[in-house]
């Protein structure tokens, strides 16, 4: 029996998308000029028995296997192979138990994340992993890249909050990885292996998740700087002074022009670029660590700077911040860096980004969870103009370049995917690839798990370099 009739019998017609046309719309995440193949199937499983019957049948025909999200990754993670099934967590949405005495939940993987922190936040806790997608972006992708966001700075990343993954192996098999205890060390930790993985070692069936009490209200100090590198150094000022902010954002004029020509946002602001820190802290520390950030961003030169006494106002600064990337996308392609580095290089790692926007003759906007380096230069091209897409692409390698030149990793919370592969072989020593590859051949010998995804091919294989030249 041939693949898809096979999976026809054993999940039913209505989990199988067939269609060519509704099937190009799985093939491919936001990633700007990753290539994607053609699906020879997508199925939107709905249970965990749906995904094992899936894996069971790709494995018996050879046939590769691309897991997905809501799709809206920015390294190409979930981009189809030709002839591969797509398989689709976006309606395996249960909330299946929120738990306020342990503070944990369990979910299943196409949860959206803003739909569980509302789900806590009915129990008075809270999930602090806020990747700017999190009104869109599920629970199951932001484990596959081990998505950070906004709070990061201070509260951790995806890993620091997952307990315990259902998962099922390229070999088909069925397993539980981790804990709901508040303590273990019994064993490796598998569940953090799988944390991050982007698909090629498993399919996250279920995730079970460490919740905190909800916080107190934030305080919000909003500085101008003439400049990246003048920001920069009010970000390495807030490290140096030993304070810990709930958020410490930068967004430049590229981006706030771009949210309020989409929006009507009344943003306009006399400055090349915003800081936006927040301090969750209660009581006077809070108050006082605002005033210790507000010092911070004016010695660092800050054309402006002050503590919001409007809460709409700050509310309003921060849901830019979220809505930079959708709005650029409006103005041309946007080829998405995503490198991270130590915070006292973050001025001269965004003065060397300014220098790569002159040296290509690029336009980068620039947005960054700046508090703990993690920069996102947004390089912007016109559509078609395929002079300066190849201009995009050196700035692309040159970020990447410098970022790990300044002792930093080339994707700090969008993952590796198809457009970091050769950053990657360059952060990355031999011996510690191989390390990596040992793990892949032991969870999934057959290879069919989200395969040219993460690492570039062994030699004598065809797999193309780190930055797709052909379009999607």
């Amino acid at each position: 029996m041939m693949l898809v009739d096979e999976l026809r019998v054993a999940l039913g017609a209505e989990r199988l998308i067939e269609d060519p046309d509704v099937q190009a719309s799985y093939a491919h995440d936001e990633a700007e000029w990753a290539p994607a193949g053609r699906p020879l199937l997508v199925v939107r499983a709905r249970t965990t028995e749906d995904v094992r019957a899936v894996v069971q049948a790709c494995l018996r025909h050879r046939v590769p296997l691309v897991p997905r999200g809501a799709g809206t990754g920015l390294s190409g993670g979930a981009n189809a192979v030709d002839g591969c099934v797509v398989l689709s967590t976006e309606q395996m949405t249960d909330v299946v138990e929120i738990n306020p005495v342990e503070r944990l939940a369990v979910v299943q993987p196409g949860v959206v994340n803003d739909h569980l922190r509302a789900a806590a936040a009915q129990q008075g806790l809270w999930y602090p992993p806020d990747p700017a997608s999190a009104p869109w972006s599920t629970i199951g992708g932001n484990v596959a890249t081990n998505a950070g966001g906004l709070c990061c700075v201070k509260y951790g990343v995806t890993r620091d909050y997952v307990l315990a993954l259902e998962v099922v192996t390229g070999t088909g098999e069925l397993v539980r990885l981790g804990r709901r205890t508040a303590k273990g060390v019994a064993g490796y930790d598998l569940a953090g292996l799988i944390v991050g993985s982007e698909g090629t070692l498993g399919v996250v069936t279920e995730i079970t998740v460490r919740l905190r009490p909800a916080r107190a209200p934030e305080h919000t100090v909003a500085g101008y700087f003439g400049s990246l590198v003048a920001a920069g150094e009010a970000v390495r000022a807030v490290g140096e002074a030993g304070l810990v902010p709930s958020a410490l954002e930068l967004v430049d004029r590229h981006c706030l022009r771009a949210v309020d020509d989409w929006k009507n946002m009344g943003l306009s602001a006399d400055a090349d670029v915003i800081l936006l820190g927040r301090t969750d802290a209660p009581g006077p520390a809070g108050e006082e660590e605002a005033a210790a950030m507000l010092a911070c961003f004016e010695q660092a030169g800050a054309t402006w700077a002050a503590r919001s006494t409007d809460q709409e106002e700050a509310d309003a600064l921060f849901a830019a911040r979220r809505l930079a990337y959708p709005a650029l996308e409006r103005l041309g392609p946007v080829l998405t860096e995503d490198v991270c580095v130590p915070r006292a290089a973050v001025p001269e790692m965004l003065g060397r980004i300014e220098a790569t926007a002159r040296r290509h003759d690029v336009l980068i906007a620039n947005v960054a969870h700046a508090g703990d380096g993690n920069l996102h230069p947004l390089i912007i091209t016109p559509a078609g103009d395929d002079a300066a897409r190849r201009r995009a692409q050196g700035a692309f390698e040159q970020i990447i370049a410098d970022a790990l030149e300044l002792g930093g990793t080339v994707t700090g919370e969008h993952g590796v995917g198809l457009l970091k592969r050769g950053g990657l072989a360059q952060e990355l020593a031999p011996a510690v690839q191989a390390m990596h590859r040992a793990v892949k051949q032991a969870l999934d010998p057959a290879g069919i798990l989200n395969p040219g995804k993460v690492f570039t091919a062994a030699a004598g294989s065809r797999q193309t370099g780190s930055l797709p030249t052909d379009p999607a």
